[in-house]
């Protein structure tokens, strides 16, 4: 099993989220099947900072399920960038901006026009498919269908998300 995670699967993971349990449960059942650290590219640390962010906003919002206070996250963005360092779950992973580019250009053309896909959600598919991962892990319900469109495993059907 080789994950690639989506900003949306950390941020669930660290913020407390509506799928903070099957964040949880994926994370177990990375380690029971001996994954390698997952990869985390430069576009998911920049979307994951903002991310943080927005948890506080969608929690001053009144978002259910949310609530994240301006210290939390700031907590959330410390332990993962410290985790990260340490390589053990998750490592930062360098993506050719070529390869990368030219899937994602290949993935647009191919899909968006039918399916009406975000540039995050390509950029995420195409960033795992240029790593060589098997699974994609994510609770964004486009990002899903596009990986699941390229071959990649989704969630196991186990999760309850």
């Amino acid at each position: 099993m080789k994950p690639y995670a989506d900003t949306n699967f950390f941020t669930a993971l660290f913020c407390q989220g509506p799928h903070e349990e099957a964040s949880q449960r994926l994370l177990a059942l990375a380690s029971e099947r001996g994954a390698a650290p997952y990869p985390v590219t430069m576009i998911c640390r920049l979307e994951l900072i903002n991310a943080f962010q927005q948890a506080v906003f969608f929690t001053k919002s009144g978002v259910p399920g949310m609530n994240v206070s301006r210290e939390h996250a700031l907590a959330a963005e410390a332990m993962f960038f410290e985790q990260l360092a340490l390589g053990t779950r998750w490592r930062q992973a360098v993506v050719s901006e070529r390869l990368l580019e030219r899937q994602f250009q290949d993935l647009s053309d191919r899909h968006t026009a039918k399916e009406g896909f975000r540039t995050y959600d390509i950029l995420h598919v195409s960033s795992a498919l240029v790593l060589g991962c098997n699974a994609f892990w994510s609770f964004d319900a486009k990002a899903k269908k596009l990986a699941q469109i390229e071959g990649l495993a989704v969630n196991p059907p186990v999760l309850k998300e």
